[in-house]
């Protein structure tokens, strides 16, 4: 979502310097006044940062920076020269369904972060050549392969972020409930062994249908006794990528500037993206709100049906899900503006969990945003409320999915 400060990120740049033909990696990040925006496309950054073996303003030009500076200033100019130090990444994160459609792109985005020091990736199969083919990309975090349910538990020892794409896709023809039997499985077998492995790890849930497989989620934690409601997410940011693109298209706004705050679910009806909350302001008809409404609503479907049987929503979703990561690395390292929408445990409504734009913090989730969804428009008001029993149905279902899994162990 929008930040606070204009800003602009090159996730990783790999380049071959003068000193022989070892190439170097780094990741930079700049924070200026002006309107700069994000050139990755995958998250506006703040702060300057070099992730390569020496400085890239180099030991004189950093001293001669240092001088410019008034003697008052003196500390600030100490601060940012720390920062323009080399850093290690520091951050080890899994993906379990990498080898899937949605794992293998969203893999490669994540092996692009300069905040990633090791990508671990899992799958039941078809997962080691995945990893030797990520494993050649020159950046810096280094690729891990684990295959099959006996190398789950290696998979995920030290991880500070989990992210699940793991499941079947839609077919044709096929609603996001039709996933449930079998995906509901797979998330909660995969859930408990982030319980056992690394419980305070930051958790994304892609599989879907995430109205459910979120709650499903999180009644795996209760019952491991390691719930963390700030540490689990359900990954709605394609719903927002959708609605910046579409609103862009419709309006001739630049995309870079365009942010459409979504809540509700992550699923038909649930999908409520405000469009009188687009930033920048524009004006829609009565016509082009419900249009652009029912696209971002049903866009999961108009990917279906134009592969024809051949897939689902897999690379608009991982670039969705890859900015999610980044978001949630830019957090863990200390970044204090990060913003995005997520279906989390939530007060914003009566249902207990809720779509909605939340502040990302070294803990989780810091705050949610319950501006979004006050003053709202009569359409949109009439629009969250038609939402609630559907989405309602879809948290119990979860729900008493997980707490029926339980019962046999309980007696």
């Amino acid at each position: 979502m929008a930040a606070a400060a204009a800003t602009f990120s090159i996730a990783s740049v790999a380049y071959s310097g003068t000193q022989g033909s070892k190439a170097k990696s780094f990741g930079v990040r700049f924070n200026s006044g002006n309107s700069l925006k994000s050139f990755s496309g995958l998250k506006a950054e703040s702060s300057v940062r070099c992730e390569s073996e020496t400085s890239f303003f180099g030991k004189e030009s950093t001293a001669a920076l240092r001088a410019s500076f008034a003697p008052r200033a003196e500390k600030q100019a100490q601060n940012f020269e720390n920062r323009l130090q080399p850093r290690a990444s520091t951050f080890k994160v899994a993906v379990l369904g990498a080898a899937g459609g949605i794992g293998q792109p969203l893999a490669l985005l994540i092996k692009m972060s300069p905040l990633v020091s090791a990508l671990h990736l899992y799958d039941v199969a078809n997962v080691k050549g995945v990893a030797t083919d990520l494993s050649h990309c020159n950046t810096p975090s280094e690729v891990l392969e684990f295959t099959g349910p006996s190398e789950l538990s290696n998979c995920l020892k030290g991880v500070d972020v989990v992210v699940i794409p793991a499941g079947v896709p839609r077919k044709p023809g096929m609603t996001r409930d039709d996933l449930f039997n079998i995906n509901a499985n797979i998330v909660k077998t995969l859930v408990e062994a982030v319980a056992d492995n690394c419980p305070d790890a930051f958790i994304h849930i892609i599989s879907n249908p995430v109205n459910s497989t979120v709650p499903i989620a999180a009644e795996i934690l209760k019952q491991k006794g390691v719930y963390n409601p700030k540490k689990l997410f359900g990954v709605t940011t394609l719903d927002v990528v959708r609605a910046n693109t579409f609103v862009a298209q419709k309006k001739n706004l630049r995309l870079i500037d365009v942010d459409v705050p979504v809540v509700g679910g992550h699923a038909g009806i649930t999908i409520l993206p405000l469009l009188s909350k687009t930033r920048p302001a524009a004006n829609f008809t009565g016509q082009e709100i419900e249009e652009l409404t029912v696209r971002i609503q049903n866009a999961g479907t108009e990917v279906v049906e134009a592969k024809a049987g051949e897939g689902s929503a897999t690379l608009s979703m991982a670039y969705a899900a890859a900015r999610f990561v980044e978001s949630s690395l830019r957090a863990l390292d200390g970044d204090t503006d990060v913003y995005e929408c997520s279906f989390v445990q939530s007060e914003l409504t009566e249902l207990p969990f809720f779509a909605s734009r939340i502040k990302l913090g070294k803990n989780g989730v810091e705050a949610v945003i319950s501006s979004d969804v006050q003053g709202l428009t009569e359409y949109e008001a009439k629009a969250l409320e038609a939402l609630k029993p559907e989405l309602k149905s879809s948290i119990e279902k979860g729900v008493a999915f997980a707490q029926k899994q339980a019962a046999p162990a309980s007696v």
